[in-house]
């Protein structure tokens, strides 16, 4: 059935940490974790009690590739009782230059309940939310990852067993996305966050001045051993993304001393844990990335349940 009317009272979108309170990711994470909990003798496609999201259907679009992100949202509308459509822009009147944002988001408003986009343009995703009337989720944007590093932020808690504002974060790598996310989340959540990248990839004037005027602060090392000193968790990402148009062998070479190895973790405490996005490069050596400290993949399953309550969030039934 074509639905005409959209309930918009409840509706919430979830496109940058930084223009959500604290109070409702923290929100999130809780109902995260009891979802997880419930669900350690359920099958993977099995339902969750309640079946929250019945009839529901998520309409995702991916102008970049994906794995995780795609996957991940299958699982999570799909055990909350819902379902997902995945679309490719090349296929749309839209990616063929044929129909405008405004007219394409009406249509996906008509016959979806909420959208999640992956895209190659900040502005794209501001546009639709200005016409849509289902909820917008952010699956990955230039400048922010917001249910990525969301999740980062459970996967750390969940394995720390304290709150992520009691330990010293650390981000070795470039300026990306990611990053961008985990600075909006330094503030959010209170906890200290130390940079370690060359000094032509230090984050932005803009990002410096966001963190400055909420009152908090990001430490900046050109020096990966001081970044890391000391560190309850150490984050990257992968230093040569899929669409960098830069002169990759240079900027290889550039981050060279920043790569994650033994002697570098040596420098941070004795308990710290290694966590990547994924996909991985030549960043991190084999010996940390499938070591002791590392849990990549604890990280990725994760997606699935924090991704669970953000959509119960921006369909307002999160509880």
């Amino acid at each position: 059935m074509i639905k005409y009317v959209q309930n918009l009272n409840n509706m919430k979108h979830f496109i940058n940490l930084k223009d959500i309170p604290a109070k409702d990711l923290r929100k999130i994470i809780s109902d995260a974790k009891r979802r997880k909990n419930k669900r350690k003798k359920m099958s993977t496609l099995e339902i969750d009690k309640g079946a929250p999201l019945k009839g529901k259907i998520l309409i995702q679009m991916f102008e970049k590739a994906s794995s995780r992100t795609r996957i991940s949202f299958y699982l999570a509308i799909k055990q909350l009782g819902g379902g997902t459509l995945t679309l490719r822009s090349n296929e749309l009147h839209l990616g063929q230059g044929g129909e405008s944002i405004a007219d394409t988001a009406k249509i996906l408003s008509t016959y979806g309940d909420g959208f999640m986009l992956r895209t190659d343009s900040d502005q794209k995703i501001e546009d639709f939310k200005k016409y849509l009337s289902v909820p917008i989720i952010n699956g990955l944007s230039p400048s922010s990852h917001p249910t990525q590093v969301l999740s980062d932020i459970f996967t750390v808690e969940e394995i720390m067993k304290e709150p992520i504002s009691k330990l010293n974060v650390c981000w070795i790598g470039d300026t990306n996305n990611v990053l961008d996310s985990l600075i909006a989340a330094s503030v959010k959540f209170s906890f200290k966050l130390s940079i370690g990248c060359p000094k032509k990839f230090e984050p932005g004037k803009e990002v410096r001045n966001w963190v400055k005027k909420n009152s908090r602060k990001i430490y900046i090392y050109n020096d990966p051993k001081k970044a890391v000193s000391g560190a309850d968790v150490i984050f990257s990402d992968k230093v040569i993304s899929l669409n960098d148009k830069v002169n990759k062998n240079k900027k290889i070479q550039q981050f060279k001393k920043f790569k994650i190895d033994n002697r570098l973790i040596s420098f941070a405490s004795k308990k710290s844990i290694f966590l990547h996005c994924l996909p991985r490069g030549d960043e991190v050596s084999d010996e940390v990335f499938l070591g002791k400290r590392s849990h990549v993949w604890q990280q990725a399953l994760n997606r699935v349940h924090v991704q669970k309550s953000i959509l119960l969030y921006c369909f307002g039934k999160l509880r």
